[in-house]
């Protein structure tokens, strides 16, 4: 009683990076198995245990061919239906097809409560197999990949959802979220009052639908201000006017030696240049955080100022060199780069990083690539400390921006409410000129280049075109930054819609174009959670770390980080997640009445 039947493609991001599904030349269960280190025989890997090797099942997928890409446009329109059509197989007439489905809805469900939202993805794509248009299983899942930021697949599912069940509540709902996650407020606003439209008595939609046109409004406002060419908030702000009660503050001052804050304005300021930030502070500050206490928001603002202003003086595409000596910490050691992936806001794992690793300095450099911030609860305490080391000594770390240094994504991710709750507006709204201008890439050595999410899918663009990549605003919905921000690897060759909803998904083919016309070696990116922390792929072109261990404290995976040295060979040291203070992670993620959360 096996048939099959066709409906929008269906992805599972723990078993793919990509939002077409490889192809593949028979019916029923195929397991295909990957290792973390695959294409690098030559790569290093440091651990307290052995490497492991990670299966990556194929289940119920059958042959799909990848969908060329739509055109984006600046309109805001539903084009999550350029997804590829697949066929997928349907147990549907088998006896008991309803009592496993059920089973494995109820196992899916389980998980989506603990949080393990790639386990429940991969109970709701079984228990598809037996009830394919089971609205209340695709809703579920559409959920389930709204929590891991896949919202162009939950927009398939909500749809699919809808076309089987247009009275069901719920998939409008999961189509609002994945709409407004995209920042396309007025299309969540058309479903959110389909919502109430369907169920009128229902308070929390009625709220949510308020919170939309609340931002469609907020937006408004910002087009109109950006339109009128106001000067940003960094042009007028004056730290000078913050007093600092030396009765009450008890923290670090970066004039040291134990004194009062001082009252020369002038010379505080000075130490805020680049270069001139005394490592003590700094030291101070690290410590300061790791008690849970903050520094003065006067020397927030103040380093958030010469931020703004150092970033701004540079390039979008960085170019990093390999120190000349060995770090001081480790003299044995071969002079090396470290880059690390997404952190989120998991400080006492950033602080883990750097015991195992060694501190920033000149001889020990770091770049982090994107995604300081959001989803973990010490976002503050991540940004500035990586802040203050780049103040202290620009050469001593490199930061690239990340999708989640954007509002829309601090706005329902918690840093917002974070910054807000620490500090103030005005201080979040300098962390937002901040980020706004930090660079989008980076190069090592001539060979390894380096950017948050993945590479253009347009031919023929060259590090110059990255460099020239014109910064100082959110990201747009399509281009050059969009795809370094958002896009994402694929298994097979060509490029598809992003399973995120924004960018694409590049294939092997992409990758080795890009780097044989650059003169370089290999793509690091980050962007995505990877069960060993790292995932090498496209034959070893392409790797992907991801430093944020048993990240939202639930999904078990290790945290990683790479050395390349002057042989541009990485070697890779994993490691477990460390305690942290009883704060949840999205505590401040108050945005959409905690929707999000």
């Amino acid at each position: 009683n096996l048939s099959v039947i066709s409906i929008t493609c269906v992805v599972d991001p723990a078993l793919f990076s990509c939002s077409s599904i490889i192809m593949a030349s028979q019916l029923g269960d195929d397991d295909d198995t990957s290792n973390a280190s695959s294409g690098t025989p030559s790569a290093t890997l440091t651990s307290d245990e052995s490497q492991s090797t990670s299966e990556t099942p194929m289940t119920g997928v059958v042959a799909v061919e990848a969908a060329q890409a739509a055109s984006g446009s600046g309109e805001e329109e539903e084009n999550h239906n350029n997804f590829p059509i697949s066929e997928v197989v349907d147990y549907s007439q088998d006896e008991n097809s309803e009592a496993a489905s059920l089973e494995l809805k109820s196992k899916g469900n389980d998980e989506l409560v603990k949080g393990r939202y790639i386990q429940a993805i991969k109970f709701y794509t079984q228990a598809l197999k037996y009830t394919p248009t089971n609205a209340i299983v695709l809703s579920n899942r559409a959920q389930a990949y709204i929590k891991v930021e896949n919202y162009g697949l939950a927009l398939v599912d909500a749809d699919a959802a809808i076309q089987s069940d247009p009275s069901y509540a719920k998939a409008y709902y999961r189509k609002a979220s994945a709409h407004f996650a995209l920042h396309k407020y007025k299309l969540a606003r058309k479903d959110f009052r389909q919502v109430c439209k369907l169920k009128p008595k229902d308070r929390d939609a009625r709220a949510k639908l308020k919170e939309v046109e609340k931002s469609i409004k907020e937006d408004l406002f910002a087009k109109a201000i950006e339109a009128e060419h106001l000067a940003p908030l960094s042009a007028t702000y004056d730290p000078n006017n913050i007093h600092i009660d030396p009765a009450s503050y008890e923290g670090p001052n970066p004039m040291g030696d134990g004194s009062s804050p001082s009252r020369d304005m002038e010379a505080e300021a000075a130490l805020f240049e680049p270069g001139m930030l005394p490592r003590e502070f700094v030291m101070a500050a690290v410590e300061h955080f790791k008690n849970q206490k903050l520094i003065h928001k006067r020397y927030v603002a103040r380093l958030l100022l010469s931020c703004k202003t150092y970033f701004e003086s540079l390039s979008s595409l960085m170019e990093i060199s390999i120190p000349s000596e060995a770090p001081e910490h480790d003299p044995e050691a071969a002079p090396r780069v470290t880059v690390c992936g997404d952190t989120h806001g998991q400080y006492y794992d950033v602080l883990n990083i750097f015991e195992k690793n060694g501190y920033p300095s000149e001889t020990n450099p770091y770049l982090f690539n994107g995604d300081f911030v959001d989803r973990g609860s010490f976002s503050v305490e991540v940004i500035l400390t990586f802040l203050l080391f780049k103040i202290h000594n620009p050469h001593c770390i490199y930061l690239t921006r990340g999708n989640h240094e954007t509002q829309n994504m601090n706005r329902i991710y918690g840093f917002e409410g974070e910054v807000k709750a620490k500090f103030d507006d005005p201080i979040f709204k300098l962390f937002l000129e901040v980020f706004c201008q930090l660079p989008l890439a980076a190069v090592i050595e001539n060979g390894i280049f380096v950017t948050h999410g993945g590479l253009p899918v347009t031919p023929g663009v060259t590090l110059d075109d990255i460099r020239k990549v014109p910064r100082g605003c959110e990201p747009p919905e399509s281009g050059l930054m969009s795809d370094l921000l958002w896009s994402d690897p694929q298994p097979f060759p060509g490029k598809s819609p992003s399973k995120r909803g924004v960018g694409f998904s590049f294939g092997p083919d992409i990758t080795e174009a890009f780097l044989n016309h650059n003169n370089l070696k290999t793509l690091v990116r980050s962007h995505e959670v990877k069960e060993e922390g790292y995932l090498v792929e496209h034959g070893g072109k392409t790797i992907t770390v991801f430093s944020a261990p048993n990240y939202c404290d639930s999904m078990g995976n290790k945290g990683a980080y790479i050395h390349f040295d002057a042989s541009l060979e990485p070697k890779f040291t994993k490691y477990e997640s460390v305690w942290h203070p009883e704060i949840r992670p999205m505590a401040y993620a108050a945005g959409m009445g905690g929707l999000f959360a």
